[in-house]
């Protein structure tokens, strides 16, 4: 059964992106969030195995909805998406319980093996950085 994850991006083609990618990867797409708030909503709905994650939207942003997720599920895993220059906000995301983060704009083998590795290490609870 393949593994469910919900793409979170405020932009579509992000998320269309993302989609094909992980589709083509083999894995199955629970569902899409355009705010955080919403992504807190679809997580509670869906129980996705895991979550992509816009560090910067409007309204919640990544890093509030990460941590409303994990205070829901301390075991959900989340891959923070961040564009280059938001390093500062990366490290937010770690600290907050993100186990990975993948950089805009994405290179699929990279996507793809951090996806993996959240799969591979999901006791650990560490950062996969």
């Amino acid at each position: 059964m393949a593994k469910k994850i919900l793409l979170v991006d405020d932009a579509n083609i992000i998320k269309l992106m993302l989609r094909k990618i992980l589709v083509e990867g083999g894995y199955e797409i629970a569902g899409e969030a355009s705010t955080g708030e919403e992504a807190v909503k679809k997580y509670s709905e869906l129980h996705p195995d895991l979550v992509t994650m816009d560090i910067t939207m409007h309204g919640m942003g990544g890093i509030n909805a990460l941590k409303a997720i994990r205070e829901m599920d301390p075991n959900a895993k989340v891959i923070m998406c961040s564009a280059m220059g938001q390093k500062y906000l990366v490290m937010e995301a770690i600290k907050a319980g993100a186990i990975n983060f993948i950089m805009k704009p994405f290179e699929p083998d990279k996507v793809l093996e951090a996806v993996e590795r959240a799969f591979a290490n999901k006791e650990t609870g560490e950062p996969l950085l």
